[in-house]
């Protein structure tokens, strides 16, 4: 069965919705640096320590507002991590259930092969790094792409139709610049 992006957009609403309405907005790139203070923590066991206030952290991010980020290093089994883990572990599942990914999904789109060729790995590196400019750039800015632009315009924010515009104002221009040949 397969969804098309009208029923996938109205669902993906509801969800946002939903969890908006009974937990909290949906935001998950602060699990990468969870994440990280994780690995970190488990290489060098004084990264994150208690005191008597709660915990803290010799690393000055992790240790910031008041020990938020260094209280889920070191206790990390909560909702927000938990979310990142089951995004994963959904999408795996919804894979299996539609039967596995077929080899004509897993081929390059015909717009990367005009451009590029057939270079899966290309396409990776390319799909890393700007992967990490978007995710590096959200944290600079203290938010991440599903907390400001999808749960921030449900909210009617407007950081979050600032960044939205800002991101289609970036990435239509990129996009053009990467496949000048339609495939």
């Amino acid at each position: 069965m397969t969804l098309n992006w009208k029923t996938g957009g109205l669902l993906l609403g509801v969800v946002f919705f939903l969890a908006v309405l009974l937990v909290k907005p949906i935001g998950v790139s602060t699990q990468f640096v969870i994440l990280d203070g994780i690995i970190g923590n488990a290489a060098n066991s004084e990264l994150v320590t208690q005191t008597e206030e709660g915990w803290t952290s010799s690393n000055a991010y992790l240790a910031k507002s008041g020990g938020k980020y260094a209280n889920s290093v070191a206790n990390p089994l909560n909702y927000s991590f938990v979310f990142v883990i089951a995004m994963m572990i959904g999408a795996f599942l919804s894979a299996l259930a539609r039967g596995g990914v077929s080899r004509d999904e897993r081929k390059l789109p015909a717009i990367w092969y005009a451009n590029y060729g057939d270079t899966p790995w290309k396409r990776y590196a390319v799909a890393f790094v700007g992967g990490f400019i978007v995710l590096y750039g959200a944290r600079l800015a203290g938010g991440c792409t599903s907390g400001h632009m999808m749960s921030g315009m449900m909210q009617t924010s407007l950081s979050g139709y600032i960044f939205a515009l800002g991101a289609f104002a970036t990435a239509i221009p990129v996009s053009m610049m990467l496949y000048r040949k339609e495939g």
